[in-house]
């Protein structure tokens, strides 16, 4: 519930006051792997913006400068400057008008080692400069060098103005070891062998972009050569990663062709290239015409049979070359004008690719995320003003409850109006920045509408309405009552919606305003009513409590037309299974049109339930086998094999040797609940082709069947795998530790499942393993293995310091 104190004013954050303005960047650049450092030439053009300057500041971490001067008719003329090792304070050699250019050059060494500035959880350092393996120590690990500038970490490795208000062209030159590739904003304009090994690439931008959108990247890539539009297209990937690099990227150019028809702005650039990076310290980077994915983008084709699950990413950083590089966030505190439109393109690719149904999943499922933050969360404005860095603005609020906010926004005003909004905001700030009252005036001309109501409470107010939805039907008026209470503290919502009534078999709707703490909502019926669906196109930002009968939600299920309505009923029937109505939807729901929802159905069966079973199993075994997508077979023979019965072994048998990870994960975990040797001897055989979903059915084997012997497997398999894929199989190996008593086979391997636990530091998710480690402790220090106990507390100590 959202607390009744407001949120605590902490320290303003205005926009950054415009003094001198960047105008280009030039830069000339070679690297020291080693001592990972890069030597660095910088020629930056500036102007005054509005009032005449003597003086200039340039942000620079970190660096060491050489050479410092004005550039004047060809010649260096140095100046008088002081240096605090994050900022330059530079004397000008005269006093300069709004509108009169001057140069700057500076030689430096950065040093984005030493940067001491704190990343956020979504961006876990800001160094902006990274060397992967620089030492070449680590087998089978590819050597990288790459940037990363958001929020303003660009200034470790170049000297600017590093705030989002900022736009420049840039000139880019890296000397590189012959056999690399590069990668930078822009156009390839120049390549230049220097003879001694190395070759000089040339990247020109030279349309505007801000210092945080400026990128480089570099090591040995394969690069597969796409087109839309008879604009370049390219994606780059480790060669082993070579014969997926279609695949994996296939839908871009359709992503673009979708999303510049939405908008009605063509994408922008004059390339789009897509890289994948080692470690990267984010999910992935929307540089200008350049994105940067970290590693856990890697899919191959079997992976690709059951989800692409990095389709949404990709789609989330291709418009951000619309919104965030065309038109950029004026200042941090409008990062949403940037992120919400990312993150609800991710609904919007779903809906145009797949359907509505695979729209209003993905849009639901970010409303759980923003959700399951919980009140902290509910505190936050989604603009703020107030803030101790700019990293506190990279949450769930700006992202997903900023989608959902736009999801109610284009169901209030209707699609063509909202997206011809869209169409005006990007046009009326092309290569400029933009904040939320521009949105708002964009959209106002686009409507006609005020919309004030709107931003004030959704962008400039926190938290969201907690509605409880009752019902009254009077048969001597034949008049049906709708009561919806805000029993949330603080502020009152005002809440457009829809109200869907079912009389007879028709649909006839209402749209209604609520505006008080409770209202009620009457209606003259012929008869009563089947079914009163509130909210009947399901885009509140809201936690709701309705009290529909089970007979209704059964009606919600066969006759409302959304995914929404489809999973409200599944949820509430798979409750109270003993139910025939109950067991009606969950059978259906088996069969629904949309393939997620059977996987939540067959997911929710309580199979142990004789009539469960005697309605559904038939259902099951038929989709295990007959299903197109693969993870909806997964799911039936999960289901199946709850119900723990040797019969179904050829099933399961014969699904081990499917093409999808996910099928044989769920066709081994099965077999490994009736015949555990059976599952060992097919374990050790799917050990040699293992990702995913297979990686954490074969943990659990290890884990259930106790032996202590496969904890190589653990060792091996999480070296290999990435951090968001990988903490079940780090709990399998803690638990399997768990299990041993021998003291040099724990201390062997107790370290090396830690640094796998140490991954999730940075994510400030490593307390998800506490409870584990908890457990490995009460049981060593009640077997008197002391020494194991003694590693597990120092373990639990170093993961819940502050």
């Amino acid at each position: 519930m959202l607390p009744a104190k407001a949120q605590q004013p902490g320290v303003y954050r205005e926009t950054a006051p415009k003094v001198n303005s960047l105008v280009h960047t030039e830069l000339e650049v070679r690297f020291d792997n080693h001592k990972e450092l890069l030597f660095g030439k910088a020629w930056i053009t500036l102007q005054p913006y509005a009032y005449t300057v003597n003086s200039l500041t340039l942000d620079a971490k970190t660096m060491l400068i050489h050479e410092l001067a004005l550039i004047k008719a060809g010649k260096k003329q140095p100046l008088k400057y002081t240096y605090d090792s994050a900022q330059l304070h530079i004397r000008l050699d005269k006093t300069y008008r709004p509108g009169e250019k001057y140069t700057i050059y500076i030689a430096y060494t950065a040093q984005p080692a030493l940067v001491k500035s704190q990343g956020s959880s979504a961006i876990t350092s800001a160094r902006g400069l990274y060397f992967t393996n620089p030492d070449s120590t680590i087998p089978g690990k590819p050597v990288q060098i790459w940037t990363q500038g958001e929020t303003e970490a660009s200034s470790a490795w170049f000297p600017t103005i590093d705030k989002p208000n900022q736009k420049m062209t840039t000139e880019i030159r890296m000397r590189v070891p012959a056999a690399y590739t590069t990668l930078s904003n822009g156009r390839l304009a120049a390549q230049h062998s220097n003879g001694d090994g190395t070759r000089t690439d040339t990247w020109k931008m030279e349309l505007p972009h801000a210092p945080y959108l400026v990128m480089m990247a570099t090591g040995m890539y394969y690069i597969y050569k796409d087109k839309w539009k008879n604009k370049e297209v390219s994606y780059y990937v480790e060669p082993a990663q070579a014969p997926y690099a279609k695949k994996l990227f296939a839908n871009t150019p359709e992503m673009m062709n979708f999303i510049s028809n939405t908008l009605g702005v063509d994408y922008p650039w004059n390339k789009y290239a897509q890289i994948i990076v080692r470690d990267f310290v984010s999910g992935a980077m929307e540089n200008t015409t350049a994105t940067v994915h970290g590693d856990f983008t890697y899919q191959n084709d079997r992976q690709l049979i059951d989800d692409r699950v990095w389709d949404g990413n990709i789609v989330h950083e291709l418009f951000h070359q619309w919104f965030g590089d065309y038109v950029t966030t004026e200042s941090w505190s409008y990062l949403t004008v940037n992120e919400s439109f990312a993150n609800y393109s991710e609904t919007l690719w779903q809906e145009y690719k797949y359907g509505q149904d695979a729209g209003d999943y993905t849009n639901n499922k970010a409303l759980e995320i923003y959700l399951d933050g919980g009140p902290a969360d509910e505190q936050k404005n989604l603009v703020r003003f107030y803030y101790d860095t700019q990293e506190d603005v990279i949450d769930r609020v700006t992202y997903q409850k900023g989608g959902r906010i736009l999801h109610m926004l284009r169901n209030y005003l209707g699609k063509e109006v909202f997206y011809k909004g869209l169409r005006l905001y990007l046009t009326q700030n092309a290569f400029k920045t933009g904040e939320v009252q521009q949105l708002r005036l964009a959209l106002e001309e686009a409507s006609g509408l005020d919309l004030n109501w709107f931003f004030n409470q959704w962008y400039y107010g926190s938290g969201h309405p907690y509605l409880d939805i009752q019902y009254n039907w009077d048969a001597a008026t034949k008049t049906q009552t709708v009561y919806v209470q805000q029993t949330q503290a603080g502020k009152i919502f005002t809440l457009p919606f829809a109200i869907d009534i079912y009389t007879n078999g028709k649909k006839e709707r209402h749209e209604v305003w609520m505006k008080q703490k409770a209202d009620t909502f009457r209606f003259a019926l012929p008869t009563r009513p089947e079914l009163v669906n509130v909210d009947a196109d399901k885009v509140l930002i809201a936690v709701k409590t309705d009290h529909k009968s089970l007979q209704e939600y059964a009606c919600q299920y066969f006759h409302a037309p959304l995914y929404m309505d489809r999973l409200e009923a599944i949820q509430k029937t798979a409750a109270v299974q003993q139910d025939a109505d109950a067991r009606k939807v969950l059978v259906a729901a088996c069969k629904d049109k949309f393939f997620r929802l059977r996987i939540t159905a067959m997911d929710s069966l309580n199979m142990q339930q004789p009539e469960v079973k005697a309605a559904a199993l038939p259902v099951l075994l038929n989709l295990a086998r007959t299903d197109s997508f693969t993870l909806v077979q997964a799911a039936a023979i999960k289901a199946i094999g709850r119900l723990k019965d040797t019969t179904y072994m050829p099933l399961f048998r014969e699904k081990i040797n499917s093409r999808s990870y996910g099928v044989q994960a769920a066709a081994l975990s099965a077999m490994a609940a009736v015949n555990m040797p059976e599952a060992k001897r097919y374990a050790a055989m799917l050990e040699k082709d293992s990702k995913d979903y297979l990686n954490w059915a074969l943990a659990a084997v290890y884990v259930m069947s106790g032996d202590t012997t496969k904890l190589d497997f653990f060792s091996r398999t999480l070296d290999s795998m990435f951090t968001n894929m990988k903490s079940r199989v780090v709990v399998g190996y803690l638990k399997l530790l768990e299990q041993t008593s021998d003291n040099v086979t724990f201390t062997d391997n107790f370290e090396k499942a830690l640094k796998h636990v140490r991954d999730y530091k940075p994510y400030h998710l490593q307390g998800r393993f506490v409870p584990i480690l908890q457990s490995i402790k009460d049981r060593k220090t009640a077997a008197h293995l002391d020494t194991q106990a003694n590693m597990a507390s120092a373990a639990i100590k170093e993961m819940t310091a502050p």
